[in-house]
């Protein structure tokens, strides 16, 4: 069993940082591929970044330059630093990897861009 418990969502100013944490713990050695989704009220689910396991990064066009996503696999934690964050990145942040034939998804954490 695999559990993702995500971290550091609040509210932040337009133009602000802020920076999630993704832990992963059970009987686990390494992180496979990772991903951080993003869902808004009323709106899909969308996939934001992702972290190969040899640390490739892609990035969705609408946070491209601004996100950063990063893995510690020592530590079994992702991270997604944004920056220059604006309204519409307002969402619950999710991350999410496959053991298995078996997807794992965290609780979510909310993320409010307002001034």
């Amino acid at each position: 069993q695999v559990q993702l418990v995500e971290s550091g969502g609040g509210l932040v100013q337009p133009g602000g940082s802020q920076r999630l944490s993704c832990a992963a713990s059970g009987i686990i050695y390494s992180l496979p591929t990772m991903h951080w989704y993003r869902q808004a009220p009323g709106k899909q689910r969308e996939l934001v970044a992702t972290i190969t396991f040899d640390g490739f990064r892609t990035y969705a066009d609408s946070v491209k330059g601004r996100f950063a996503i990063s893995a510690n696999n020592a530590l079994k934690v992702v991270y997604l630093q944004m920056n220059s964050l604006k309204p519409e990145d307002t969402s619950v942040y999710y991350c999410n990897g496959r053991w298995g034939n078996r997807d794992y998804w965290g609780q979510g954490t909310q993320v409010t861009v307002s001034s």
